[in-house]
């Protein structure tokens, strides 16, 4: 717990640091170009959050390294060779990496929003996600209850790929202001393009933006399919995939006389040997 709150303030700290530099520039880069460049850089970021999402052996394998090194930490508590300090320090680094990594994405992804909307609208986006992740940390683990992880992630998957073309919609046209790529008007789609379609889905009646998000949209339906391919299908049990493997997972224990496996035959993960 303390590690994860260390990483909290390490968050808040690198997002200080971040906007400190981005209003440092303010002066040299033109205001277009700078939006520009910070937007491009949360496409990026957001395309690989993307990649990490329907990537099952990737993020499986990221929260499974975690709950195998909880386990080893905790099972070397017993050791009477192992101090209490150095239990508490491994814990406390495992907490840190498990919430700065995502904080860190956070905060580079934020940067084009707090560019061109300013601190506060980017504060009350902040504060109402903390608000639903307390409400979800709280029936995990205060109430104890079983809530529906893949619906949940289903869910958080396709939010994500609605804001994947917004963004992609807005970034091709912000590239176009600061003429860093052409503005090519379709003549036939000014008239059925309302404009509140360019001010809520950046959608507008150029080929560059259209293009742009047809490309975005592709890659992450290929992503996707490309992943679901190269995997086994998912255990049908949530919390194995979430939480780690259950105990009847043929990846959760190997008997000495059996061979080793090099992936979970049921939910497609890969071993990771212990060292």
């Amino acid at each position: 717990m303390a590690g994860a709150g260390i990483a909290f303030i390490a968050t808040i700290i690198t997002w200080f640091i971040a906007a400190g530099i981005v209003n440092s520039l303010t002066g040299s880069v033109s205001a277009l170009n700078l939006q520009a460049a910070t937007g491009l850089l949360a496409v990026i970021v957001l395309l690989v959050i993307m990649n990490w999402f329907f990537h099952k052996i990737y993020w499986g394998g990221w929260m499974t390294m975690h709950n195998r090194r909880k386990k080893d930490l905790l099972e070397s508590a017993n050791d009477p060779e192992s101090s209490k300090a150095s239990l508490l320090w491994g814990l406390g680094l495992l907490g840190f990496t498990s919430l700065y990594r995502e904080g860190f994405e956070v905060v580079l992804f934020l940067q084009s929003y707090y560019l061109r909307m300013g601190s506060k609208a980017v504060l009350g986006g902040a504060l109402l996600g903390l608000f639903f992740t307390g409400i979800v940390a709280m029936l995990t683990f205060v109430a104890h209850r079983k809530l529906p992880y893949r619906k949940m992630l289903v869910l958080t998957g396709v939010m994500l790929g609605v804001v994947l073309l917004v963004m992609v919609g807005e970034q091709a046209q912000e590239m176009q202001l600061a003429h860093w790529i052409s503005t090519t008007e379709i003549s036939s789609l000014t008239n059925l393009i309302p404009p509140w379609m360019g001010l809520w889905f950046a959608i507008f009646p150029t080929r560059e933006t259209l293009i742009a998000q047809a490309l975005a949209a592709i890659v992450v339906v290929g992503s996707y399919y490309l992943a679901r391919g190269k995997t086994a299908p998912p255990c049908q049990d949530e919390t194995q995939v979430i939480l780690g493997h259950s105990a009847n997972c043929p990846m959760a224990a190997t008997n000495a006389g059996q061979e080793k496996l090099s992936q979970c035959p049921q939910c497609g993960m890969k071993l990771v040997k212990k060292p």
